[in-house]
């Protein structure tokens, strides 16, 4: 009687050779002998699928995954066995469990290459006939594109055409606050009096960059740190900043050359925590610099840009799923613990104010703790 070493390789060489019924035979024996590995029943479910014992085979292969979930060939080979069988939908949950099994590895063998492609084709196609569907179905009832635009966002995170955007903050994360990217203008009383006084403040950024002094990298590398900033912006003048307050702290000799800033700002509801917030700077993006995606430090605040200088065909700002472009004179506000991206395209510098509130949600109680509780933090002891 010959061995399971024996009969295994039976099998395969029958499998390579066409030869299913042989092949099903030697592999059906393995597997009634003991425990076979994963290899011998997807090996197995092959034999069987050339012999047209759809049901045997699905059989095998699920014997397979029962013993590694992750094995990609077993994955590929239930997805398109389900396609055959017309079970379109079931189906793509196994190429997209494929997908995410191999999105962890640097390489795969040419085969499964080969497969994790019609995988992905074949999501794709899945993802626009459910878009579609949706869509109609949708229309049917009255929808209309364009409208209701948080449903909308809804809609693309539903059909996989965005991923879901959440607050981030690297630091610090208080709970319970609005997922929102964009914050309206028009929801804060204060906003018309400073854009009204955007070109003073113009004048007043104009006079500092005749001196050419006073800007430098806006990210820098700390010695008490490790750097692991890899962002092509790190120790470079592509995004520069000047600092009318800097971590809490105000610097007097750019603030007093900024007379007309600095009284705009007054009714301002800046992020006051010493030591710490706000930052108040002139923030300069350079002629095709780009600013990495990434996330801000806490989500108890709001970033604001004042647009000073915007050429034309400078980008946008993305945050989240949401895109704005830049417009002298108007104030965006944005979470800035939401992933946000920057870039400019255009071949002159873009400069903005750039200062950071409070959140409109924080009662003045919550205010306090948590300007309380960073400073605590910030003033924690090494030993």
């Amino acid at each position: 009687m010959a061995n399971t070493d024996d009969r295994l390789q039976q099998g395969l060489k029958a499998l390579r050779e066409g030869n299913a019924a042989e092949a099903e035979a030697q592999l059906q024996a393995i597997t009634t002998e003991g425990a076979a590995p994963a290899s011998t029943w997807l090996a197995l479910a092959f034999a069987r699928v050339n012999l047209g014992q759809g049901d045997g085979a699905l059989s095998a292969v699920d014997q397979a995954l029962a013993l590694e979930p992750r094995n990609l060939r077993a994955l590929l080979f239930k997805a398109d066995h389900l396609d055959r069988m017309g079970q379109a939908r079931t189906a793509q949950s196994f190429y997209q469990g494929a997908l995410r099994v191999a999105s962890g590895l640097q390489q795969v063998p040419p085969d499964i290459g080969q497969g994790l492609k019609r995988a992905q084709d074949s999501c794709d196609r899945q993802a626009a006939h459910y878009e579609d569907y949706l869509l109609e179905k949708l229309e049917a009832a009255g929808y209309r594109s364009g409208e209701h635009a948080r449903f909308a966002e809804s809609l693309d995170i539903a059909c996989g055409k965005r991923d879901i955007q959440l607050q981030q903050p690297t630091r610090y994360y208080f709970p319970g606050l609005p997922q929102r990217a964009f914050y309206p203008r028009e929801d804060f009383s204060w906003v018309s009096a400073l854009e009204a006084q955007t070109a003073v403040i113009r004048e007043e950024l104009l006079a500092l960059m005749r001196d050419g002094e006073h800007f430098e990298p806006y990210l820098e590398a700390d010695p008490n740190r490790p750097t692991l900033n890899v962002s092509s912006n790190l120790g470079s003048m592509n995004w520069a900043a000047c600092y009318l307050w800097r971590e809490g702290t105000l610097v007097e000799e750019i603030a007093a050359q900024c007379p007309a800033t600095m009284a705009a700002l007054e009714q301002v509801p800046l992020c006051l925590i010493p030591g710490q917030m706000p930052g108040v700077l002139f923030s300069r993006l350079a002629p095709g610099a780009r600013i990495e995606p990434h996330y801000g430090a806490v989500n108890s605040r709001l970033i604001c840009h004042l647009p000073l200088i915007v050429p034309p065909n400078c980008g946008e700002l993305r945050v989240g799923n949401h895109s704005k472009s830049w417009r002298e004179g108007e104030l965006l506000i944005f979470d800035d613990s939401m992933e946000h991206e920057a870039a400019n395209p255009s071949s002159r510098d873009r400069i903005v104010l750039l200062f950071d509130i409070w959140r409109p949600e924080l009662d003045p109680g919550e205010r306090h703790w948590i300007s309380q509780m960073l400073q605590a933090v910030k003033e924690y002891p090494e030993a």
